[in-house]
């Protein structure tokens, strides 16, 4: 049975989503203005004009980003040191475009960084490579990079703290100062274990997956839906290096990737309630009799390699949390700390300098911070500009993340077969999906498009050579999965907003009309 179904049946199915989708969705938002009035009053000498909580990637380019517009930045991280860290160690090329804009692409330079050209796909003995698509409408290089993250996070902190009105002090901030509803700083602790206050028109939360003031300033909770697994091979390179490959392996995706010339990570993904314990060795033992059989032969070497030679095994709680917006004045929370996705498309930190590109560019009208109504203004305004993007972000790292889980259904066997079939048959399918998945066209339309394309595809397997009853029943069961996979995501992130011709245009405004700083 031909798979390639006719235009016309997938365009019929993307009409039905959205008419379904946007059906049970309320669409009552509150209307805000897609950027403030410029503000008049003079600020006030001796404070800073932004207090950053946390100096990551997010709190360091965001500092980069506002002292060159002329705020004097306050940035409070925990420790200074270079963060050793198994997550936010691949920028996608979408990512790289964006941290150029922001004049901060000199920054995955000189730290033995990869490039990264696309990925190599495996499943049950086949192999598909599959490369980020040159594209006209992509106005940057094709690639993304790996590399250790805190080497990354190191650059991007001198970086910040070459500018004059860049203040980077460790201390540990303990609490929010709040009145009558507005933040007007915090409360740290200092290296010198003194305790201190620290005050702004503006604080922003970008402290991490792990914030301890997130909950003081919205009620939204993390939820932990699986486990990354991961350790380093040292001294050994990949073959073909410049892809990353991606298995789809039992119970989910194992992941390798070159991160330095001479270093290769491992990473794989396992689900609650069946962790291996990693201190008595059951891990080790598990990952070589379990993963390591399932880790194609040309991979399976380097695999071993670390777990041979004692590398240290972490475990990372996989979190998903909705963003959602506070009611207190005065605050943005920025970053894990607001807004998480599964990681499985490594588009993280894509998300945060996106958020900082549209914050800075909302921000560039007021002459200085003081009025916390038009502050307030400026939030509300962010958070629904940052949906086209970062929804269909969100949508896609779930989706696909679920689609990557083993099972022995047989129509969500199908899915994720399907999902291999798609992306390696070429053409206007693989290049739309690597698009996609590399940052480089992120539009809703284009994502739900795709995501249909390949519930048609794994119905096609289903019903080949010819349908059946239970290849009917069967494809039924996939329809329904993947309405149930692909719906609520885009209820949870806002039909309406993420669709919304307006917030599109404003993102697009603040997206290409940036310039590197």
């Amino acid at each position: 049975m031909d798979l390639a179904f006719p235009h016309v049946c997938l365009w019929t199915l993307l009409a039905f989503v959205l008419t379904w989708t946007v059906f049970y969705v309320n669409n009552r938002r509150k209307k805000v203005a897609l950027l403030p009035d410029a503000a008049t009053e003079v600020r006030r000498d001796g404070d800073a004009d932004v207090i950053i909580v946390g100096a990551g990637v997010g709190g360091s380019a965001l500092a980069y980003a506002l002292a060159k517009d002329g705020r004097r930045v306050h940035v409070i991280e925990r420790d200074m040191r270079e963060p050793v860290r198994m997550m936010g160690e691949f920028m996608q090329p979408g990512g790289r475009l964006l941290l150029s804009k922001l004049g901060l692409e000199d920054c995955l330079e000189g730290i033995d960084e990869q490039i990264a050209t696309g990925l190599a796909v495996y499943k049950d003995g086949q192999k598909a490579l599959v490369s980020f698509p040159e594209d006209n409408d992509f106005p940057y290089e094709p690639t993304g990079r790996a590399f250790y993250n805190g080497r990354f996070v190191q650059r991007l902190r001198q970086k910040a703290s070459s500018l004059p009105t860049v203040q980077l002090e460790e201390g540990t901030v303990k609490s929010l100062i709040e009145e009558k509803g507005v933040i007007k700083g915090v409360t740290y602790k200092n290296s010198a274990g003194e305790e201190t206050t620290a005050f702004a028109p503006l604080t922003v939360v970008c402290d991490g997956c792990y914030s301890n003031l997130r909950r003081s300033v919205n009620d939204n909770n993390a939820e932990v839906i699986s486990y990354q697994v991961g350790y380093v091979s040292k001294n050994c390179q990949l073959e073909d290096p410049e892809k990353l490959k991606l298995i789809m392996s039992k119970p989910s995706f194992t992941m390798l990737y070159q991160i330095s010339s001479t270093d290769v990570r491992c990473v794989m993904e396992i689900f609650p309630g069946n962790i291996p314990s990693i201190s008595n060795g059951e891990m080790a033992v598990y990952l070589k009799n379990t993963m390591a059989p399932q880790v194609p032969p040309e991979l399976r070497k380097i695999f071993l390699k670390g777990i041979d030679e004692g590398a240290q095994i972490k475990a990372m709680p996989t979190k998903r949390m909705e963003a959602t917006l506070s009611e207190k004045q005065g605050v943005i929370v920025l970053g894990d700390a607001f807004n998480m996705r599964h990681p499985a498309i490594a588009s993280g930190m894509m998300v945060v300098l996106s958020d900082i590109l549209i914050l800075r560019r909302l921000l560039q009208p007021l002459r200085n911070l003081s009025d916390a109504n038009k502050i307030s203004e400026v939030i509300k305004s962010f958070y629904v500009i940052r949906k086209p993007m970062s929804a269909t972000v969100n949508t896609l790292g779930n989706a696909f993340s679920q689609v990557l889980i083993a099972s022995t259904d047989e129509a969500k066997e199908a899915m994720r077969q399907g999902c291999f079939d798609y992306l390696s048959s070429g053409g206007f399918r693989t290049s739309g999906m690597m698009a996609l998945l590399g940052g480089m066209n992120p539009r809703p339309l284009s994502l739900i498009f795709h995501l249909c394309g390949i519930t048609l595809s794994s119905i096609g397997q289903l019903l080949s050579p010819f349908p059946s009853p239970l290849g009917i029943w069967h494809s039924l069961r996939l329809f329904g999965l993947s309405m149930k996979m692909l719906v609520p995501h885009l209820k949870a992130e806002g039909v309406s907003q993420m669709l919304s011709p307006a917030y599109a245009a404003a993102y697009r405004k603040s997206y290409m009309t940036a310039t590197a700083l």
